[in-house]
């Protein structure tokens, strides 16, 4: 109150205030007065003393500047009665008389005699930290006015309208003319209405509690989400290891009985198998039991079956992992998975790991600046097999068909103890695999042991594929069993493709094709060391137009230079035959593969099988680390290999051309030919009619 005081006096005398005391002033039109305050006279200080006494960092403005120059003494009271509160509602405010007025003050000690006497500023409170903060950013928040205010501004707050006090529930009823006799329900309803907003207000502020609070469980669920629930879930694997782990499975119907053509590897697994029936049996004698074994062979060999097997036949409990499982793109997630592995394993000892595709979790450590946590899983792998504490009872089986990415701590011998070698089946194998797959199809007795000739290289994956495509292509065409057509239907298709029939194919370019296929078909025929024919074909089958299938009589454990010389011959002939009949201008790119073939034996000749009297018995196995001299002379060779293979299919087929042609005209006319077919057309015999 003594400060208003003071800005009454000062605005009289055209004294200079701070311009916080007058936004003060403006701000507090509707605040209440202190109520214990005593009655005091105060002295006005002259100028000089004030500005002696008063030091104001803030800047300072005087009356022009507030643009209340123009205002005369009557107007200024005017002001001071409309902006400062009375200390009584009903008391009239004093007006200035002479250079004294009165008002009610509440007076604190200050720190000068002469403040106390002449000059009271009253401290309500305390200024903090935030409160300035929130007064800085309230200023810089709002639009910078020019410096001085127009005499406008404070002439219309001069004549705008007094706002509405705020009014008692006491002085609404009466000034409302509320009857006495309803003045109570007024007030009751009144509080009623109030205690509902209040409620409202609260179940308002309670909803966006709980929806705030279910957003973010919602981000969290999201985030670490529940692999079980897709539709929630990111899916980003947590660390509580493989379901598998969790849950090992009973192979008690897989038996050795169910693996067929790899009988060298049954009997290597065998020892595997007494370990885990009868462990007391090598233990007594000092043995013990292998750690782990490692089945390498191509796809479709029949690793997995082997391993499912060994479970089978020892009745012990099967972990099943394959490698791609274990890393994730969280660190450490994978050897959090090793351990909680071999952690179950062990507590249900004696049992089988068998790890899918080791080579993807077990590689060759390298040093990468990119990925310098990549070491972990393995590192835990080979602690779990060979580390301090040991792993009694629990046998690990591995299988991958890329063992020369293998880590060398990882075969070695206490880890992988036994590598067993799945090959492809042989003819033996490749009859017992049928076998047991045509079973349960009817079928005509004695095709399995033809099938099995000329599927040379077949795995048992392959000739599975081989008997359902079969029995799909019979019961498509609605025969009661599986003849030899359907098998040989089979067959072709897994060798060439499936047959395109909607593919229009112009005359000009079949008989380019008829005569391309039936050059390969006569240096293959007329060619001491190369592959028996089994089928030529001029229908469109895959990517190619035309194709030629060759199969050994028997399986080839090696090849001989002749052999390799007779396959570059072969994939000569197509090329040679367009040039012989068409002209060197008409060759088409239809041999693309055919010269891709041939050099690839060419290279393997020169740089990995010493078949060349030039540059010796000598592999060159990476040709970029080899000097400039020495790849010349490799491509030279090569080169000299190729040219001599294609003089070699030119000449053939110069001194067989009758017997060319009427192949070509036999391929116009049936389209697939069979090896007694092309036999006979080469004899020059006439086909039966189909």
């Amino acid at each position: 109150m003594g400060q208003t005081l003071i800005f009454l006096v000062f605005l009289k005398w055209q004294v200079t205030v701070p311009l916080s005391h007058l936004l003060n002033v403006l701000h507090a039109l509707k605040s209440s007065v202190g109520s214990s305050s005593t009655l005091s006279k105060s002295r006005l200080p002259n100028e000089h003393a004030c500005q002696a006494e008063l030091h104001y960092p803030e800047p300072l403005w005087n009356l022009r500047d507030l643009g209340l120059s123009d205002l005369g003494t009557q107007q200024l009271n005017e002001l001071a009665i409309r902006v400062l509160p009375c200390l009584n509602s009903q008391e009239a405010p004093a007006p200035i008389v002479g250079s004294r007025t009165i008002w009610r003050t509440s007076h604190l000690s200050t720190h000068s005699f002469f403040l106390n006497k002449h000059v009271w500023i009253q401290h309500r409170g305390f200024k903090t930290l935030r409160s300035k903060t929130k007064r800085l950013q309230s200023a810089i928040e709002r639009p910078v006015e020019p410096e001085g205010f127009p005499p406008s501004f404070m002439k219309g707050f001069l004549t705008r309208d007094k706002g509405i006090d705020m009014e008692s529930l006491e002085s609404l009823t009466k000034s409302g003319n509320v009857p006495d006799g309803q003045q109570d329900a007024f007030k009751r309803g009144f509080a009623e209405g109030f205690l509902k907003a209040q409620t409202l207000t609260q179940r308002t502020q309670d909803s966006l509690r709980r929806n705030r609070l279910i957003l973010l469980v919602l981000l969290l669920v999201g985030l670490y989400g529940i692999s079980k629930i897709p539709f929630i879930s990111v899916r980003f694997r947590t660390t509580t290891g493989l379901d598998s782990s969790v849950d090992p499975v009973q192979m008690k119907n897989v038996t050795f009985e169910h693996v067929k053509g790899v009988e060298e590897a049954k009997n290597e697994l065998q020892e595997v198998v007494e370990f885990l029936k009868n462990p007391q049996k090598f233990t007594t004698l000092g043995g013990k039991l292998p750690k782990g074994v490692l089945l390498v062979g191509p796809p479709g060999t029949g690793k997995t079956l082997l391993a499912r097997a060994v479970a089978g036949e020892a009745d012990v409990p099967f972990y099943y992992a394959s490698g791609s499982e274990f890393d994730e793109m969280f660190v450490g997630v994978g050897a959090s998975r090793i351990r909680n592995l071999f952690r179950e394993a062990k507590a249900n000892a004696p049992c089988v790991i068998f790890i899918d595709e080791l080579d993807s979790v077990g590689g060759k450590r390298i040093e990468s600046p990119m990925h310098p946590y990549s070491r972990q899983t393995i590192n835990q792998l080979l602690a779990e097999m060979d580390g301090f504490k040991p792993n009694e009872g629990v046998i690990i089986i591995g299988a991958t068909n890329f063992p020369e990415a293998l880590d060398n701590a990882l075969i070695r011998p206490g880890r992988f103890d036994m590598q067993v070698t799945v090959p492809k089946p042989d003819v033996k194998g490749r009859t017992e695999i049928l076998n047991w797959y045509l079973r349960k199809i009817k079928v005509d007795p004695g095709v399995a042991k033809i099938i099995a000739r000329g599927t040379v290289g077949f795995s048992g994956a392959d000739l599975e594929n081989l008997v359902n495509q079969a029995a799909l292509k019979a019961a498509v065409d609605g025969k009661d069993m599986v003849t030899m057509k359907e098998l040989e239907f089979a067959k072709d298709k897994i060798l060439m493709g499936p047959e395109r029939r909607s593919a229009e194919i112009d005359k000009k370019n079949k008989i380019i094709t008829a005569y391309h296929e039936s050059g390969h078909a006569i240096v293959a025929y007329y060619t001491k060391d190369a592959m028996p024919i089994n089928k030529a074909t001029i229908m469109p089958r895959g990517p190619s137009l035309g194709h030629v299938s060759l199969l050994p009589e028997n399986d080839r454990w090696s090849e001989t230079r002749s052999q390799l010389l007779a396959q570059m011959d072969v994939s000569m002939g197509g090329r040679v035959a367009e040039e012989i009949i068409f002209g060197h201008e008409y060759i088409t790119t239809g041999a693309s593969s055919d010269f891709d073939s041939a050099t690839k034996i060419a290279k393997m000749m020169v740089t990995r099988f010493g078949m060349c009297e030039k540059l010796g018995v000598m592999t060159y196995t990476n040709m970029t680390e080899q000097s400039p001299e020495t790849q010349a002379a490799v491509e030279n060779e090569v080169r000299v290999l190729l040219r001599e293979s294609y003089e070699r299919a030119k000449a053939l087929l110069r001194s067989h051309a009758k017997e060319h042609k009427n192949l070509a005209d036999a391929l116009l006319l049936y389209e697939t030919l069979d090896a007694k077919e092309i036999q006979l057309v080469l004899e020059g015999k006439t086909l039966e009619t189909r």
